[in-house]
């Protein structure tokens, strides 16, 4: 087994991962921001805010690879905050080679190749990358940091790029839909005709686990995903159904959708969920001999069930 660190350790991501891998035997340290709520069998540290003058050595003593999850979830400051965090990976990457980390796996996202995809045309890691947001534009940057810091000092840099996470506990867009499940109004989602990956927290971290020794994993950008993609009505259906709701779709004609993009605060989810997004992730199966041992119905429902439990 291994010694990790875990960046970002207290957040929806991190939690998850540092009890899996405490669980799969490794010796797990954890930083976070601020302190958190233990996790049994894991030492969690918080240490502040990082930035580019971080010291991470007296974090790093005896570590074989460090999961690098910390950033801003939002991007609401100044863009010189973005740069801020590139430089941090790159320090980060730079002190962890130093001390005799062999392998640093960075969480990065999907959206730094796109916000969309073409029907039947999913993103594959070779593909173009097109950001299509301020957020997409800072995790490229992190990305090519990390990967200038590879070339500098040899260290191992794995990068995910996953798309949208869900599980119990999951915040922002996803419960945003989930509130909207449970509330019983009408949604005009019936119509479209989409596909859209997602992953769920399980599936997740387990790919994490299986990163973090693999020697397939060695310099790879890794995308991934569920077993299977949804449209937009059939995810609704699904957690409809883990919440105990009926659900409740009509459609509507494609002016009327554009109007809906407009609104101030759903405007962004029904742009989401009108579109597809969809990740070919059979390269990172193949070269990690990796599976999603979750299925989206059973990862769905438990989504439901914790958010109608904490309702």
């Amino acid at each position: 087994m291994a010694r990790i660190l875990v960046t970002g350790a207290a957040g929806f991501i991190g939690r998850a991962l540092c009890a899996d891998l405490v669980e799969r035997g490794h010796a797990v340290l954890g930083l976070s921001r601020r302190p958190a709520e233990p996790i049994p069998g894991l030492e969690l540290r918080p240490i502040g805010d990082i930035g580019a003058a971080t010291d991470w050595s007296e974090h790093l003593d005896r570590i074989e690879i460090v999961v690098h999850l910390a950033s801003r979830a939002h991007r609401s400051g100044p863009a010189a905050a973005d740069h801020s965090e590139a430089q941090t990976a790159q320090v980060l990457a730079h002190c962890a080679a130093k001390a005799g980390v062999h392998r640093l796996i960075h969480m990065s996202s999907i959206r730094t190749m796109g916000d969309a995809t073409p029907p039947g045309a999913p993103f594959r890691a070779t593909d173009p990358l097109r950001p299509g947001d301020r957020y997409g534009r800072s995790k490229l940057e992190i990305e090519q940091a990390l990967q200038t810091a590879a070339q500098e000092c040899g260290i191992e840099i794995v990068i995910l790029r996953p798309p949208l996470v869900y599980g119990p506990g999951v915040k922002a867009n996803f419960r945003a839909l989930m509130r909207l499940v449970a509330s019983g109004l009408p949604l005009p989602f019936a119509a479209i005709d989409n596909r859209r990956s997602l992953i769920f927290i399980d599936n997740l971290v387990d790919l994490v686990g299986r990163a973090c020794l693999h020697p397939g994993a060695a310099g790879r950008v890794l995308l991934a995903r569920d077993a299977a993609d949804l449209s937009t009505p059939e995810l609704i259906r699904l957690l409809a159904a883990g919440l105990g709701r009926p659900a409740r779709l009509f459609g509507v004609p494609g002016p009327a959708l554009t109007m809906l993009r407009r609104l101030p605060k759903l405007g962004p989810l029904f742009s989401r969920l009108s579109l597809s997004l969809q990740v070919d992730d059979a390269e990172t199966r193949a070269a990690l001999d990796w599976t999603p041992p979750v299925s989206p119905e059973i990862g769905l429902a438990a989504t439901a069930a914790a958010f109608r439990d904490r309702s």
